[in-house]
């Protein structure tokens, strides 16, 4: 799999679980469709979950199209040939994409290659898509690996854990331990509710709205909005839009198009100072700091 990057997006990572396990985000916050193109070669099975928004997926040099929208998931997967990726991420929309290696894939699942429509010996040689809806359950763990807002130390082992946690639930159609155990999000209106507020508060990071206005605008509880909230992301909602906000910032200080002030302004910061500390209690470093560690810095 090359490990160089052709991605024009607003914000994207890509994560090594371990070797050959890899998990791709991809987060288009403007107002135009971005293309993502990245070489995968046929040793690879693809997963791709749409979290939020829609895409198009283009093959044989974009002779042929796969739409892939809100809440879908699409598996991919051709031994015969190389599937590089190469797709439109529409406007405001959100990407998650697992990548592994056949042969890591298989030793995961050998005992259960029955039970796996594509694992079966007379499939093995054979290209298999399949695009299914993302459960509930789905849903928690993909916001939580685009939301993760623990310290960097342990960001590998916390991926590695929701990567292998996607997986068993892909293929647990069965349904849905997590969600029959938390009876308020099993409804689904109050799950776009919560994904609402979240959407509303990332859209207007530079002035959020009070968690009153926020629950009046979504039309549910106060109550309901906190504990929904904290279910769904993993934390309170001003504390999920600080670490946000944060990984904004310094994707915005990595580009290299704004300066300190610049920055702090554009995530909702009027003094340079409170943004300053704001960072460094985020990263253990000033963004002044942050600017000159970077290579080829053009500041």
């Amino acid at each position: 799999m090359n490990e160089e990057k052709n991605i024009a997006v607003s914000l994207s990572e890509e994560t090594k679980v371990e070797e050959g396990f890899f998990i791709l985000k991809f987060q288009n916050e403007t107002s135009v469709s971005q293309t993502i193109e990245r070489e995968i070669d046929s040793s690879f099975i693809q997963f791709h979950f749409i979290v939020k928004g829609e895409s198009e997926f283009l093959f044989n040099n974009g002779s042929y199209s796969l739409p892939l929208l809100e809440e879908k998931s699409l598996l991919l997967f051709n031994p015969q040939q190389n599937l590089p990726l190469h797709l439109k991420l529409g406007p405001k929309s959100w990407l998650v994409s697992l990548v592994i290696s056949i042969q890591k894939f298989h030793a995961l699942f050998s005992e259960e290659a029955d039970y796996i429509a594509f694992l079966n010996p007379e499939n093995r040689d054979k290209k298999y898509y399949k695009d299914a809806p993302i459960s509930p359950s789905m849903a928690i763990v993909l916001n939580q690996v685009l939301n993760f807002n623990l310290t960097p130390t342990i960001k590998s082992l916390y991926f590695k854990a929701k990567a292998y946690e996607l997986l068993s639930l892909y293929f647990n159609r069965a349904e849905d331990a997590n969600v029959e155990q938390c009876p308020f999000l099993s409804d689904e209106e109050n799950i776009l509710k919560i994904r609402k507020a979240k959407d509303i508060v990332i859209s207007r990071m530079a002035e959020p709205p009070s968690l009153q206005e926020l629950s009046e605008e979504i039309n549910l509880s106060l109550k309901r909005l906190k504990e929904g909230f904290k279910q769904i992301y993993g934390d309170s909602v001003y504390s999920f839009l600080f670490h946000y906000k944060m990984e904004y910032a310094r994707k915005l200080l990595d580009s290299g198009e704004f300066n300190v002030n610049e920055v702090g302004l554009k995530v909702g910061y009027s003094t340079a100072s409170h943004f300053i500390a704001a960072f460094k209690k985020k990263f253990g470093t000033t963004p002044k700091k942050y600017l000159l560690s970077l290579p080829s810095n053009p500041q």
